[in-house]
């Protein structure tokens, strides 16, 4: 992955996707892509596929809450309800579509609400609460694989950065930006695990520790990889 974000031979997608456009079919994910809302389609495509297949797969759809305002959105819930499709809608509503606040787009305070117009299950959860959306996602794969058709989950979380880099972000208040850091899902979580009892601060700094190592390597990996031939730039196109 890091490979395909330095456009490099040896990424995902040869490096000529991006990091808007990584797949990697052997893992299951079947890509991202660059069209806000233009995944859930595609999941009801997979849905249909595991269920033509009669396998147990699972199709998990992340999108954003301004996704939830495109057609597709509608359209792929509609399509999911109807036929039961083994799908979990997973909306990451981080309350700014760009620079555009949920408060100016929608007249709801919840999309989970939408899933009602649907007749498929509808639920809010704390996005910043790992255990929260671990559970919610759990009972809805569950759901799925029983035949019981889609789930939409709605997480609410925070984007501190700005939709890309360079944004001046003064569409948001800093105010706000410094009260959802204070609710930071890995301080969070970390926090719980030592409370409860499951993990000491030196064993998570040894896990953090092996994380920042495997990052590293990952970007020197990248780093010393070839970038395609320009022959290359016809190959694995479909015309």
């Amino acid at each position: 992955m890091m490979a395909e974000l330095f456009g490099k031979r040896t990424g995902y997608c040869k490096g000529k996707g991006g990091s808007m456009h990584i797949a990697d079919l052997d893992l299951g994910i079947l890509g991202a892509n660059g069209i806000v809302g233009a995944g859930l389609p595609i999941a009801i495509g997979a849905g249909l596929s595991a269920q033509a297949r009669k396998t147990d797969q699972v199709t998990v759809c992340f999108f954003g809450d301004g996704a939830s305002n495109r057609g597709t959105f509608h359209e792929s819930i509609n399509v999911a309800s109807i036929w039961k499709l083994p799908v979990v809608f997973l909306n990451e509503n981080n309350h700014y579509a760009i620079s555009f606040s949920q408060k100016k787009s929608m007249a709801i305070p919840n999309i989970s609400d939408r899933a009602t117009a649907y007749g498929i299950p509808g639920l809010t959860v704390d996005g910043n609460d790992v255990i929260a959306v671990y559970e919610a996602v759990s009972e809805a794969v569950k759901r799925a694989r029983n035949g019981n058709g889609p789930t939409l989950i709605e997480a609410k979380t925070y984007r501190w950065r700005g939709h890309f880099e360079g944004d001046p972000v003064l569409y948001r208040p800093q105010e706000e930006l410094e009260e959802w850091k204070k609710r930071d899902p890995i301080k969070l979580f970390k926090e719980r695990l030592v409370n409860s009892g499951i993990a000491t601060e030196d064993e998570i700094a040894q896990i953090e520790k092996k994380i920042e190592e495997e990052v590293e390597e990952a970007v020197k990996f990248a780093e010393e990889s070839p970038y395609p031939n320009p022959e290359e730039t016809f190959e694995d196109v479909y015309a």
